[in-house]
């Protein structure tokens, strides 16, 4: 009995310090833990990035700590974490090859929420769609189309190819395409079209807004209309202008040419 005690006083003495440490780690680590996931909250809150990353990338950062911790207390108490490591190093491969288009989606989200080459409100053309941004996800982005239709592209998709946002400035050129006759005055077309924007008080000043010949067309000349607008006036000024265009060239006779086809027949015996 009295070998039995000692025995278990050795074990005790031998792996109670054993415990102690691996709880000493436990408990600094978590310390530790906590104060790395404040400081990369403080620092990604500080160069403003989206709440959204940053609630997401906190949290990863802390399980990651908590996740070393844990291997390295239960190391402290004699077990091979050699196996652990391996394993979790092959799970991790495991999960990444299966959602390896998930990840994707996620590094292009967090690209964009980084960078913002477009924000909520927007009106962009990404990803094969058009429609004004409702949410910038961290794995999708939800635009709603003109028709009121919500539209749910993946991140990668949106990335993988040209953006092209609308609304990004706050003013843009309305380009018009006016044709007109051959045998039409050029000088009085121009003249016509030139007081049609300057009686619009949307088109702005500056810059000027410019009409010049485009092209000779097979069948007729085309004038280029151009005008700068504020970003919110663009549609309305384009519809506005091009019925200007044909009410103002039917009152003062100027023929708005159009295809036609010539079809000649012929009696053959």
């Amino acid at each position: 009995m009295e070998q039995i005690i000692i025995k278990l006083q050795e074990w005790i003495a031998f792996y109670g310090l054993k415990v102690i440490a691996a709880a000493a780690i436990l408990v600094i680590g978590r310390f530790i833990a906590m104060g790395v996931r404040a400081f990369v909250k403080r620092l990604l809150q500080r160069i403003k990035v989206d709440e959204t990353l940053v609630s997401f990338v906190t949290s990863l950062s802390y399980v990651a700590m908590m996740t070393f911790v844990i291997i390295a207390a239960v190391g402290q108490l004699g077990v091979q974490t050699t196996s652990f490591v391996a394993v979790i190093g092959a799970a991790g491969l495991a999960v990444g090859l299966a959602l390896q288009g998930s990840l994707a989606n996620f590094a292009a989200g967090v690209l964009m929420i980084i960078f913002k080459p477009f924000k909520v409100g927007d009106y962009i053309d990404a990803g094969g769609t058009s429609g004004e941004v409702e949410t910038v996800g961290i794995f999708t982005t939800e635009l709603i189309s003109p028709d009121n239709k919500k539209v749910i592209i993946p991140n990668a998709k949106v990335t993988a190819d040209n953006i092209v946002n609308y609304t990004a400035k706050d003013r843009r050129r309305v380009d018009i395409l006016a044709r007109v006759g051959y045998g039409e005055n050029l000088d009085k077309v121009r003249n016509i079209l030139v007081d049609i924007l300057a009686d619009d008080r949307r088109v702005l000043k500056d810059p000027v807004p410019t009409v010049g010949v485009l092209e000779l067309g097979e069948s007729s000349v085309n004038l280029a209309v151009r005008a700068w607008v504020r970003t919110s006036d663009y549609w309305d000024v384009f519809f506005a202008v091009q019925e200007m265009i044909k009410t103002r060239f039917g009152a003062e006779g100027i023929g708005v040419p159009f295809p036609h086809r010539g079809v000649h027949l012929y009696k053959t015996e």
